[in-house]
């Protein structure tokens, strides 16, 4: 394959699309409701050291191998592995990493576009003054009340997935490019918009403390949670990023952009936990982690402070827009797969793949309700069954998805695209392609691809398995 090779799909107007289109596929619900709490609780400013440098040893090496391959081959990653493998004299059946990384990105959108409809439910509440002096248990019941609500969670999950459909199915630029030129500003705004109002509150010196004391003894626990969103963080590991490098332009510097990348996933993360919990100590609250936070927790402070009403719908926008850019990350890769496989219309082949990730988030939307004692591979006595209703253990459909994927096939997926493109890809063309603007930095980077990110990921793997 030639190096001059041009994607059919289009190339990003300058590496800073693509900046945005890396930083808005790592952008997601997890920078709000996960890393700002576990900054606080492992040991705050310890922790964010051991995490940058998880970043440095596991995250960046694996991105840069993914971006590195998806200029090289200029393809869909199932596409470009199995041809990169074909003139590496190695076997096509590499592209099979890809494959799997492809179906494990519609998989998780097929949930994330539920669990996202929940901010846009949100939003209209927050307009509509719902969360007005709420406590408690009157958010708990609104949160309750929601993913009750089958018909309402299907009605959010198809707009999500709506917009996301139209979004790629416009073409890389037309679609990607000009979306995330607007996405990306607005999150960035409406996050020092809310990062403003929580110096307001007084009490944003206590969340600064909250995430930024400085404690080695908490560290040790918590370095497994630092290498494990080291490593999902950055989106890697689908093909996601892949696909994004594919599009790259040809004199861009993959090594700071990628950096780049890495660094502002970390600043929001960071900006959101400092605009968040000032806002909830004020409320006389304590912090929380997961999706507690963001739908009970958060509401009940937004509608017990000044202000609180206006706030709390710029922060669930927020929160849309970070679900969209991570969103169009992951079904982009399919998308690109069966367009230069079928011939068909970009269009058409959005439609149905969209279409097919809509019904299988029917699942999750039901596993909430209507199939929520609906619980998968329980084992008993008896042995192991696939399904049995009403049963102690097992997983719902939604739990079961999100085991298989992000327990099994993110980390799989990254450790592939690591030894591909550590052992697999000629060292040359690798160097070649990676172009650091410090050719001695190259040795210590490829013995980080090569030997350490994949222990990394395999500790990560394991770690995962074994919760």
């Amino acid at each position: 394959m030639a190096n001059e090779n041009v994607s059919i799909h289009g190339i990003w107007a300058s590496r800073w699309v693509f900046i945005l289109a890396a930083t808005g596929s790592a952008v997601g619900l997890g920078n709000i409701w996960k890393f700002p709490y576990m900054a606080g609780v492992y040991g705050g400013g310890a922790f964010v050291l051991v995490y940058l440098l998880c970043i440095a040893l596991i995250g960046l090496p694996i991105m840069l191998a993914e971006t590195v391959l998806g200029r090289r081959g200029r393809q869909s990653p199932v596409n470009t592995l199995r041809s990169l493998a074909v003139q590496s004299a190695a076997s096509p059946r590499w592209s099979w990493a890809a494959m799997m990384g492809m179906i494990a990105a519609l998989l998780i959108l097929s949930f994330y576009s539920v669990v996202a409809g929940w901010s846009l439910d949100y939003i209209i509440g927050m307009g509509r003054g719902e969360f007005a002096a709420i406590d408690g248990p009157g958010a708990g019941e609104r949160f309750n009340g929601l993913t009750a609500d089958p018909w309402r969670l299907t009605l959010w999950h198809s707009l999500f997935m709506l917009v996301t459909a139209f979004i790629i199915a416009r073409g890389v630029v037309a679609g990607l490019e000009r979306s995330l030129r607007i996405m990306m500003p607005m999150l960035f705004v409406l996050l020092v918009i809310l990062l403003g109002y929580a110096l307001t509150t007084g009490h944003f010196m206590e969340g600064v403390e909250f995430l930024f004391h400085f404690n080695l003894s908490e560290v040790p626990d918590g370095i497994l949670a630092a290498m494990g969103h080291a490593f999902f963080t950055l989106s890697v590991g689908v093909g996601s990023i892949m696909v994004f490098g594919a599009y790259m332009p040809k004199k861009s510097s993959i090594g700071s952009t990628v950096i780049t990348v890495a660094l502002l996933d970390t600043v929001v993360a960071l900006t959101a936990g400092l605009a968040l919990f000032p806002i909830v100590f004020a409320a006389g609250l304590e912090p929380g982690g997961g999706p507690g936070l963001m739908f009970v927790t958060l509401p009940i402070a937004f509608g017990n402070i000044a202000m609180g009403q206006v706030f709390g719908f710029i922060f669930f926008v927020l929160v849309a827009v970070a679900a969209w850019s991570s969103a169009i990350s992951m079904l982009e890769p399919a998308v690109a797969y069966w367009v230069e496989r079928s011939g068909r219309s970009r269009a058409q082949i959005t439609g149905c793949i969209a279409l097919f990730c809509w019904v299988v988030g029917l699942g999750t939307v039901l596993s909430f309700n209507v199939l929520a004692d609906a619980k998968f591979f329980v084992r008993d006595a008896l042995g192991w069954h696939l399904i049995q209703w009403g049963a102690e253990g097992g997983k719902t459909f939604f739990e079961l998805v999100d085991y298989l994927t992000s327990r099994i096939m993110l980390p799989l997926g990254g450790l592939l695209f690591a030894l591909f493109a550590g052992w697999v890809l000629d060292r040359e063309v690798f160097r070649a392609e990676l172009g650091l603007r410090y050719p001695r930095l190259f040795p210590v980077v490829y013995w980080l691809l090569r030997y350490v990110a994949p222990v990394g990921v395999l500790i990560v793997f394991a770690s995962e398995l074994l919760k």
